[in-house]
């Protein structure tokens, strides 16, 4: 495995590193941001729901955008080098905000830089490595990830812990995000073959294969109840956990999903995508039931969070790697757009429906109907999208 790992190529390299520090930055803020609103700025769940949902859903319809426009251009660089800049100056300024209106207007910002990096970055993955690479490729890019992710909130656990406020902690985000453009001047571009003459750009399906169309209706299905993570954050600070030790927990499902990410993602290369990432959804739908249902923030709640970092692990590169399988080298962008776009689209609704359901009924059936979908998605997937023709 580590042979493996040292053998892929530089890009990959790079786009690692730079996931790596650029969520550092990110989670240095992520999971303050609902105690902030609920705490300090006095919003709930509902509101939550709202800034989440509609955040994404711009990101996911920028990510097909971004994505088309890299295979017209054949240039990919330049979106990723714009979409993390974007984002790392958009994150801090949260700190500033007086209202939900104005954590609304960060986050927004953030996801549109998401939106501009993420289908184009991704392509460059897939456009750097062998068809037996890809599984690996993408669990070592989001183990990477994951690392930022335990980083960031460590580093603002132990600024809490110093006497730092939540407002000045968000603004010290700035710091790794100007490494993060560093490094990304550093991306080299692949080579490809130029598009014919007065090409058409293409936003539709065409030319992409009916496993990928079935692909993304089962993804579709999956991310209704898929919501924001940030609604685990709010339950374990309504279960009794404080800001510091909710921080802690989210760095624990972090380093769980960074440790495993590339090994289990790699196990698809060996047993098959569509095997492997069946099996995560499901594990997926455990995860949430047992989050949903538990009474308190003790020992159990520690373990839900690092067993829900462990389907992370074994579910985020592999859903990438079977976007690559399923279509052609020269599409890749699109598909990835369209990837992210359905996955993205829909945490609107579902973030609104998780909120929804969790106010008017109770946190337990929220997570229920998450556990349900991704249950019935995992089934689907084995089943049908698989299928010859």
């Amino acid at each position: 495995m580590i042979a493996a790992v040292r053998a892929l190529p530089r890009t990959v390299w790079l786009l690692a590193a730079i996931s790596l520090v650029n969520d550092a930055a990110s989670d240095m803020i992520y999971p303050l941001v609902p105690i902030y609103l609920a705490s300090v700025l006095m919003a709930g769940p509902k509101a939550l729901g709202l800034i989440e949902g509609i955040a994404e859903a711009m990101s996911s319809v920028l990510k097909l955008f971004a994505g088309v426009l890299a295979d017209r251009s054949r240039r990919a660089r330049e979106w990723v080098i714009a979409g993390y800049g974007i984002a790392g100056i958009a994150r801090p300024l949260i700190g500033l905000a007086t209202s939900w209106l104005g954590v609304f207007a960060c986050r927004f910002a953030d996801r549109i830089g998401k939106g501009l990096r993420s289908a184009p970055r991704d392509a460059l993955i897939s456009l750097s490595v062998e068809p037996h690479q890809r599984g690996l490729a993408f669990g070592f890019h989001r183990s990477m990830d994951n690392f930022g992710a335990v980083i960031g909130p460590l580093v603002a656990a132990l600024l809490l812990a110093i006497g730092f406020e939540m407002r000045t902690v968000f603004l010290l985000a700035i710091v790794p995000a100007l490494a993060v453009l560093v490094l990304a001047w550093k991306v080299p571009e692949p080579e490809r073959e130029p598009l014919p003459a007065k090409q058409p750009i293409r936003w539709t399906f065409a030319g992409l294969p009916p496993a990928f169309r079935r692909y993304l209706v089962v993804l579709g299905l999956f991310t209704l109840g898929n919501s924001s993570n940030m609604f685990l954050l709010l339950r374990a600070n309504e279960l009794g956990a404080d800001a510091t030790r909710t921080t802690l927990m989210w760095a624990l499902y972090s380093f769980v999903a960074a440790l495993l990410s590339t090994p289990l993602s790699a196990l698809s290369d060996r047993f098959g995508r569509a095997r492997t990432l069946a099996v995560a959804w499901f594990a997926y739908a455990l995860a949430y039931l047992a989050i949903g249902f538990l009474p308190s923030a003790d020992w159990a709640l520690w373990l839900a969070f690092a067993g829900y970092g462990v389907v992370t692990a074994s579910l985020e590169g592999t859903e990438k790697a079977l976007v690559a399988d399923l279509v052609p080298r020269e599409r890749s962008g699109t598909a990835f757009g369209w990837y992210n776009l359905v996955a993205g689209v829909l945490l609107l609704p579902a973030s609104l429906l998780f909120g929804w359901l969790w106010a008017t009924l109770s946190p337990g059936i929220a997570f229920a109907f998450g556990a349900a979908c991704a249950a019935l998605a995992s089934l689907l997937l084995r089943f049908w999208v698989m299928r010859a023709g």
